[in-house]
């Protein structure tokens, strides 16, 4: 399978999405396409787009809200709902704000944005799930700069008392956050040791690598503890002018910048057009 063109037209729908909405945050979007692509269309999710809420399905947290058009896109891939509501996104009425909101949208379990507080929740969910002796499994999405929040260390420590070996953590190591590099800021240059003093079974993996990610997500979690996944990836992913560039944080692509988004992402002037056409409301 051509992973690399799906990706690459999973960006270019992002994207197109962000223009009509003219806002976005795209880069942390674009840094966790392959992960969300994974959960979501590699059979690790059990989840049903005709039946969101069903109780067997499992779960999925998006603790870093503002990558929100990410899941958004797989969401509309897997038929939560239509093209035209994904390309309504973050416009007056429409269900697919800024970052996910509960129950608005379809196949979205908790409202996310405020950073930090994913994780807790989806530590709630998994705890629940023992308790009811249920088999489905939990999984959350932080960002590296989101690690600075102290509640994300309160729900492992919670978590691994509690031995839930049903929740697994992705935490998208990009390395930048707002407006600078994570170790600048914290002074860490890797999570992985932090995780497992808070009793995580720690893995580490190229976050753009798709077999990587499936054998990771996969694999069978023997250790009677949650489970923390490291995604090495790149925030702006597939954009050179984008790529590992704090300035990308939150802005969309000037007019000489449009021209290289084009190119690298093989969108035509009539898809660009149209997304302004949705932007504008004349289609």
């Amino acid at each position: 399978m051509d992973y690399e063109n799906i990706t690459k037209v999973i960006r270019k729908d992002i994207f197109l999405a962000a223009l009509s909405a003219n806002n976005a945050h795209l880069a942390s979007a674009f840094s966790i396409v392959e992960t969300m692509y994974v959960l979501y269309e590699q059979g690790v999710l059990r989840v049903d787009p005709k039946n969101p809420r069903d109780e067997g399905r499992d779960w999925f947290i998006l603790s870093k809200g503002h990558g929100s058009l990410a899941l958004y896109c797989e969401l509309y891939r897997r038929g939560f709902f239509d093209r035209d509501t994904f390309l309504g996104f973050s416009k007056p009425g429409s269900s697919l704000g800024g970052e996910p909101c509960f129950p608005d949208t379809p196949g979205v379990e908790c409202s996310t944005g405020s950073l930090g507080h994913g994780l807790g929740f989806a530590a709630g969910a998994a705890f629940a799930k023992k308790l009811d002796g249920r088999s489905e499994k939990v999984y959350c999405l932080v960002g590296d700069g989101e690690c600075q929040e102290g509640s994300t260390w309160e729900a492992l420590m919670f978590a691994s008392r509690q031995g839930l070996d049903n929740l697994t953590v992705l935490v998208d190591c990009n390395g930048l956050q707002k407006m600078n590099r994570v170790d600048a800021i914290a002074g860490v240059r890797s999570y992985e040791p932090y995780f497992q003093v808070f009793g995580c079974e720690t893995m580490e993996v190229d976050g753009h690598n798709i077999h990587a990610i499936q054998a990771c997500l996969t694999a069978e979690n023997c250790s009677g503890k949650p489970r923390a996944v490291l995604l090495r990836t790149v925030k702006g992913k597939g954009v050179s002018i984008m790529e590992n560039n704090p300035g990308w944080h939150w802005r969309l692509p000037k007019k000489k910048e449009l021209k290289v988004f084009m190119q690298e992402l093989g969108i035509s002037e009539e898809e660009v057009e149209y997304a302004k056409s949705v932007r504008n409301g004349t289609v």
